[in-house]
């Protein structure tokens, strides 16, 4: 194998990609919740739950937050053969490895270039899907994978007990992410390590070592005669940390201490007050630390009394742990396998955004009721009084618009009727590249891709007078595409203008009509089809234009 091939993970299907629809979102005020109040001057409110098909929200979100979101959290279905009651957790392989693969694609576009991806994930797949992640964001963007210890018990059932599942990490820094991410915050255990038995007045330390393994260094090869007269020269394979100037130098200033008896081999003062604020992450998480997989289900019991609708929450410990690492206040976090909830209710107690998306309909009967409680100030389980929770901010609850063009009775794609025109403007502009934006000012600007550059999106069919008089209006410093329902006259004579007709104009750029790409074989997306003639004729008269002037396209 030559240094420019590389091992790629193969499977059934793996060529088979969709063509995703750039949906809209659609605010549903009624499930939307504020606080009535503020309660600190950090709240947040503008949070979003997405309720509908989570590749389709993915997709929904990428024109607006490519590059933007800080942190996203992920706990996608095992794969692990078992029916859950909220997902088919028992999608075939070369299925699961496809779907997963299509989500991480988006997820590497949302990213910030010092973002971080976490996925939860179990011995079934786990191996398979760092291969996955390791050709989507290259090996190089592997930081590390932690071992999460989910279960602390023995299973008389299994051969050998499960104790652990693992959280893969991934960033876009690679290990150069080590310079944005957080310490942890130092806790009893880990304060306790450093005494002032001496009364120093310096303050609380503990010994550290004075010896560094490794090649050795002219300079860092001395021999010292400790207070007894023992000399004491490094152990085989290693040297001093220091030269013996310095060494000499800490000895004056009480920083190297040789025991009671002045024997021992020296060690150094390691004072509290001068090392790190908290502590480096490990890759081991023990469940006294981030919690285990009953604390999870008591915490949403206590949630839903009676009731234990998910089989595989995460702790908000764990959340915590997490977001602690990877963000500071404000910045922005994704999950788009909510689960149950508890990444956003997590994220918003921390002070920060948070993007949720959720399928199933327990998004309406747990997740929202959830929210609200934590809003409210409700919610004081999990680790709400370790962050002293008081409530505050609040959240928009959005679900995806339907496609776009839907089939007739002839076979015919046309727009679908519960568009309105808001709808439709909004729809064409995110699928040629434009953001949406109407002017009060111009009834023509629905939206732009550059300070000069604009789109107007109508259901009318428009003669030569009507576009000279557009034409007029943007000027020569402008330029304006036109999604028009048909048009008449000679375009080509409009240097300003780009004439497009809808829907021709957007019929082979994705799927249209595809509502679920949810991890279930009966939702396996199929092979994208050619548009027949057939359905092409006939839509909304004249042909296109090739004029194109205007930019945005996608």
């Amino acid at each position: 194998m030559t240094k420019k091939q590389k091992l790629e993970l193969t499977w059934i299907g793996k060529d088979i990609r969709p063509k995703l629809e750039p949906r809209i979102l659609l605010e549903d005020p009624a499930k939307s919740y504020h606080a009535k109040h503020r309660v600190g001057e950090s709240d947040i409110f503008d949070n979003r739950l997405i309720f509908g098909d989570n590749l389709l929200a993915l997709k929904a979100l990428e024109q607006e937050f490519t590059g933007k979101v800080k942190c996203v959290f992920i706990d996608p279905p095992y794969n692990t053969g078992s029916a859950f009651e909220h997902y088919d957790d028992g999608v075939e392989h070369s299925i699961w490895l496809s779907l997963m693969r299509d989500r991480l694609e988006i997820i590497r576009r949302l990213l910030s270039d010092d973002g971080s991806l976490w996925i939860a994930i179990d011995d079934n797949e786990a191996h398979y899907l760092k291969v996955i992640c390791d050709e989507i964001f290259g090996r190089n963007a592997f930081v590390a994978s932690m071992v999460w210890e989910n279960f602390y018990g023995r299973s008389n059932a299994a051969a050998i007990s499960p104790a652990h599942n693992y959280i893969l990490l991934y960033s876009p820094m690679g290990q150069d992410w080590k310079k944005v991410r957080n310490l942890l915050p130092r806790n009893d255990e880990s304060a306790s390590k450093y005494k002032n038995p001496d009364n120093d007045p310096r303050g609380h330390w503990r010994l550290g070592p004075i010896f560094a393994n490794g090649e050795r260094h002219e300079g860092l090869m001395y021999t010292i005669t400790t207070p007894s007269g023992r000399q004491v020269s490094p152990p085989k394979g290693s040297h001093w940390r220091m030269v013996e100037e310095q060494f000499w130098k800490m000895v004056d200033e009480g920083r190297i201490v040789f025991g009671e008896k002045g024997d021992n081999n020296p060690a150094v003062k390691l004072f509290l007050n001068q090392v790190q604020d908290g502590l480096v992450p490990r890759t081991w998480w023990a469940h006294t630390d981030v919690g285990h997989s009953q604390e999870a289900k008591r915490e949403v019991q206590a949630l839903y009394p009676g009731d234990i609708p998910f089989d595989t929450p995460k702790p908000e410990r764990l959340l915590n742990h997490v977001i602690t690492i990877a963000t500071n206040p404000g910045d922005l976090v994704l999950d788009s396998f909510a689960g149950s909830g508890t990444t956003g209710a997590v994220a918003h107690k921390m002070g920060r955004r948070w993007i949720m998306i959720e399928l199933g309909e327990h998004c309406h009967t747990h997740i929202i009721p959830r929210l609200q409680k934590v809003v409210n100030g409700e919610d004081q389980g999990g680790v709400s009084q370790t962050l002293n929770w008081q409530g505050g901010g609040g959240f928009r609850y959005y679900r995806l618009a339907p496609s776009l063009l839907l089939q007739d009775a002839y076979g015919q794609w046309v727009i679908n009727k519960d568009y309105n025109a808001e709808m439709l403007a909004a729809a064409i502009c995110k699928l040629e590249g434009f953001s949406y934006a109407p002017s009060v000012d111009h009834y023509w600007q629905h939206g732009y891709s550059t300070e000069n550059d604009f789109i107007y999106v109508t259901t009318q069919s428009l003669n030569a007078e009507q576009l000279q008089a557009l034409s007029d209006e943007v000027g020569h410093e402008r330029t304006l595409l036109v999604c028009c329902a048909a048009f008449r006259g000679d375009t080509s004579r409009f240097s300003n203008l780009t004439i497009k007709k809808i829907p021709k104009m957007v019929l082979q750029k994705c799927e249209w009509g595809h509502d679920d790409y949810s991890l279930n074989v009966e939702n396996l997306p199929q092979a994208p089809k050619p548009v027949s003639t057939v359905a092409q004729a006939g839509l909304f008269g004249d042909d296109d234009t090739s004029n194109n002037k205007s930019g945005g396209a996608v």
